[in-house]
């Protein structure tokens, strides 16, 4: 079997799973013709290793591409069309800062909502209520900024308090219900909304001024002034500064924040977070766990309890 054959079998394997897999396609590709098109068991480690290196430096990619071959390789050999795998038994360490996903504080996330309005006066293309309920709804309900932007009007039911989400990151579609508090900011809104741009129901549900769909670089970019506005900012650069998707990482953390301080049982609870947020399987989710300081403080203090409870039986 040559290497194009594995790797289409393999793409098609993962996306019947629920993944859309389109980094890994490119990467896949992207090895194919770096390699060759040929008998997979004609690749040696050597052109494994010189498609890994690249410049040479080891950094973030370098892992994801090993993460990439590695899948691909097992899936050969769990069929019996390798005998081997090809890829590095020892993985070296990474150049450079590991990325770790920004975590805002309450207090930060008041900040970006306060400097909305002097941001987005006079010519800005985006109007601040509008940015505003974005930011409130991907943290709100966990959202990834794509899913936020794909809304249209017939998805958010403010009456039943839930959102379509359709075409995820993973090709389903789930339903995501709304807190109080977030169903009453989404009215206020969808009121104001709907006085200055279309309420049929396939209308983008956020809109530049001019009524057209926001789009996702016009959002970055507008997000990339607040932060800098609200002084939210931390070290390592403008690669590694707060980015607009770790609203929703900052969801999940000050959720399960708040589930370890009223006791709550996360073995039950961890599984259906993963469902709200959309994720294929639990280990995407249990990452939170161990993200910032806080968790892992209340995760010593109730594993501290339990002790505890234990030396009294």
């Amino acid at each position: 079997m040559n290497l194009s054959e594995l790797i289409s079998l393999y793409i098609a394997h993962k996306r019947a799973l629920g993944y859309r897999f389109l980094t890994e396609d490119h990467l896949l590709r992207s090895f194919c013709r770096a390699v060759g098109d040929r008998p997979i068991e004609t690749i040696g480690a050597d052109a494994v290793s010189i498609f890994l290196n690249g410049k040479g430096s080891v950094t973030a990619y370098w892992y994801k591409k090993y993460h990439v071959l590695t899948g691909c390789y097992r899936f050969a050999l769990a069929r019996g069309m390798v005998t081997a795998i090809p890829l590095p038994r020892s993985v070296p360490k990474q150049d450079g800062p590991i990325f770790v996903p920004y975590i805002y504080s309450h207090a930060e996330l008041k900040r970006l909502i306060d400097v909305l309005p002097a941001l987005c006066a006079g010519r800005s293309r985006i109007d601040d209520y509008v940015f505003k309920a974005l930011l409130l709804l991907m943290y709100g309900a966990g959202l990834r900024i794509s899913e936020a932007l794909s809304l249209h009007i017939h998805d958010v039911d403010l009456q039943q308090t839930i959102l379509y989400v359709r075409e995820t990151k993973f090709y389903k579609t789930r339903i995501v219900p709304l807190g109080k508090d977030l169903t009453q900011i989404l009215n206020e809104y969808i009121a104001k909304r709907n006085n200055r741009y279309s309420a049929a129901t396939d209308a983008p549900f956020f809109c530049f001024r001019d009524g057209t769909p926001l789009s996702r670089s016009a959002a970055h970019g507008l997000f990339r002034r607040v932060r800098a506005k609200a002084d939210v900012l931390k070290e390592g650069g403008p690669r590694h500064q707060p980015r607009l998707h770790d609203l929703r990482h900052s969801a999940a953390v000050h959720r399960l924040i708040a589930w370890y301080r009223c006791g709550a049982d996360l073995r039950d609870l961890l599984p259906k977070l993963a469902t709200y947020l959309g994720h294929v399987d639990l280990s995407a989710t249990q990452r939170y766990l161990t993200m910032t300081p806080e968790l892992l403080h209340e995760a010593s203090l109730r594993f501290a309890h339990y002790a505890l409870e234990k030396d009294h039986d």
